[in-house]
């Protein structure tokens, strides 16, 4: 088969990679970063939570596979019942300071009082630009613009197209890393539907490298309104579909990395809020893979 060259090359570039590499070993146009070979404590951990917005600084080729349980309050407007998405998304470093990110796809499935009902998901995606890296210092910053489809299923409170402007930023102290995105969203048509808003989005990361094959992780998320525009429903959908309005919500998760090889990482979180008004979080598990080339 035509496929089997291809598939046994990133392979041998997966099993080759070096636990240090922070950034893409395969790169689409010119050479990847001669600076990435670090030390292997240097690695940071990608985003856990948050999945489909939290984006670090760095360029990578990857594939990442997702699914997450999300439990809603039993009281509320929501009324209890839960919520299961499954998605893919793909990176590729078109160089080694750009990336093309897919980081919107896939299957939302709610079970709820309100909503009881599935669908596909919206597409999105944009590109990354790595615009800092000091590997000596180990600082990155990154910008990012992306565009989500309305292309998803009003089954599952998908079908709003909105633009996203995003800053990502990556500071390393040894052993110990550190992250943080903000996310805005503008909202192509604020009365379509149910409501859509204007709303930011930010996450804090911290990981510690504890040995080539495990890292421990915390993460806080925000999710707050800007602009409400037609609101028809009290809550704005957090991460999983931009609805009309709400409190604003903080959250707080506990995860961790397992890296059997290089170029594989299994990780898993569980994230509670600290807000005590939300309708829409009671808790959530977070699962992904990550293969790396």
């Amino acid at each position: 088969m035509k496929t089997t060259p291809l598939i046994a090359s990133i392979l041998l570039l997966c099993l080759h990679a070096q636990a240090s590499a922070q950034h893409a070993r395969f790169v689409l146009f010119g050479e990847p970063a001669q600076e990435a070979d670090t030390a292997p404590e240097h690695r940071f951990v990608h985003p856990v939570t948050t999945p489909y917005f939290h984006e670090d600084s760095f360029i990578t080729s990857d594939v990442r596979a997702w699914y997450v349980y999300h439990k809603f309050p039993g009281a509320g407007v929501i009324d209890g019942g839960d919520a299961s998405v499954y998605a893919a998304q793909i990176r590729l470093a078109i160089t080694n300071q750009i990336q093309l990110v897919a980081y919107k796809d896939g299957y939302t499935e709610f079970d709820s009082g309100l909503v009881d009902d599935g669908g596909l998901n919206d597409v999105a995606a944009g590109i990354k630009w790595n615009f800092l890296q000091d590997w000596h210092n180990q600082f990155h910053l990154a910008a990012g613009i992306g565009y989500e489809f309305s292309v998803g299923d009003d089954e599952a409170l998908q079908d709003d197209g909105e633009l996203r402007l995003w800053l990502s930023a990556n500071k390393g102290f040894d052993r110990l890393h550190l992250g943080g995105t903000l996310n805005v969203f503008f909202a192509d048509d604020k009365s379509d539907g149910l409501g859509n808003s204007d709303h930011l989005i930010w996450n804090v990361h911290l990981d510690y490298y504890v040995c080539e094959w495990f890292s421990p992780v915390l993460e806080f998320s925000g999710f707050h309104v800007l602009d409400r525009g037609t609101e028809v429903v009290p809550f704005s959908g957090l991460d999983v579909t931009n609805l009309g309005g709400g409190e604003d919500v903080v959250t707080v998760g506990f995860g961790i990395e397992l890296r059997p090889l290089p170029c594989v990482a299994v990780r898993a979180a569980y994230e509670i809020p600290l807000t005590s008004k939300e309708d829409l979080y009671g808790y959530r598990w977070t699962f992904s893979v990550v293969l790396s080339f």
